[in-house]
């Protein structure tokens, strides 16, 4: 799937990912979601739970980029070649945190993104070096990676263990 470069197809891409995820997920039951072994030893509740904190991350990020900050990104003590070790805090984090929850948290910062993307020009989301805390990057691009690239990743994911049962 090519990367998205205006706002119009960043939504677009999100909308599409999501619905086609959503209609994946309305699919199976409760225990199905808790199951571990889909990704590793993750169940599809952590997987939502993994796209919400990286969806809360890329919020926090952006807001402390407006307030002139330069957030730690991917965090404070970690570069990018150590998001596994980001990832396995997440999923600590959120390990025991109920489905019913992960599921309203992972629709909020989807929806949270979506609001935010919409009021955003092109040349905020895709101008090269707009945000010091981006680097040589787009915050577009860190939204596409935060939300369909990640729901494409799910899908394909469970898409892929559903088969396999």
């Amino acid at each position: 799937m090519p990367r998205a470069t205006t706002r119009e197809q960043l939504l677009h891409d999100m909308a599409d990912e999501r619905n086609k995820l959503e209609k994946l997920l309305g699919d199976l039951s409760p225990e199905q979601m808790v199951t571990p072994g889909v990704c590793g030893e993750w169940s599809i509740k952590d997987m939502l739970a993994h796209i919400s904190e990286w969806q809360r991350m890329l919020l926090g990020w952006y807001e402390a980029g407006l307030r002139g900050e330069k957030p730690g990104v991917p965090a404070d003590d970690l570069k990018w070649s150590e998001t596994p070790i980001l990832n396995e805090r997440i999923y600590q984090q959120y390990r025991e945190t109920p489905l019913d929850e992960v599921l309203a948290d992972f629709r909020a910062r989807h929806a949270d993104l979506r609001r935010l993307i919409e009021g955003l020009t092109d040349a905020v989301l895709f101008e090269k070096k707009r945000f010091a805390w981006t680097g040589t990057s787009t915050l577009g691009s860190y939204a596409v990676s935060a939300t369909s690239s990640h729901d494409h990743w799910a899908y394909d994911l469970i898409r892929k263990w559903k088969k396999g049962r």
